[in-house]
């Protein structure tokens, strides 16, 4: 009985997080980075800029600049 309430809360926790997801694995280990930075939040199908380019460019970032790093001159860094 003292394990029931932390299976339970464990078995929630799995459940819900793998309900989120709508991102195939494999493109955010290849590339690296979370969901949102494709789509427009963790809960929507909908991509953004970046997603879009993703998937017109054979699932690859290579060559992607973000509109904020596009109006930026070259070697040009900015703090974040």
């Amino acid at each position: 009985m003292k394990f029931a309430v932390p299976a339970f809360v464990l078995f929630v926790g799995v459940v819900v997080s793998s309900m989120t997801s709508y991102a195939k694995p494999e493109y955010t280990k290849k590339e690296k980075k979370a969901c949102t930075f494709c789509h427009v939040s963790a809960k929507s199908k909908e991509l953004n800029d970046a997603g879009k380019y993703y998937k017109d460019h054979d699932h690859s970032l290579e060559g992607y600049r973000s509109a904020a790093n596009a109006k930026m001159p070259s070697g040009v860094w900015v703090a974040r």
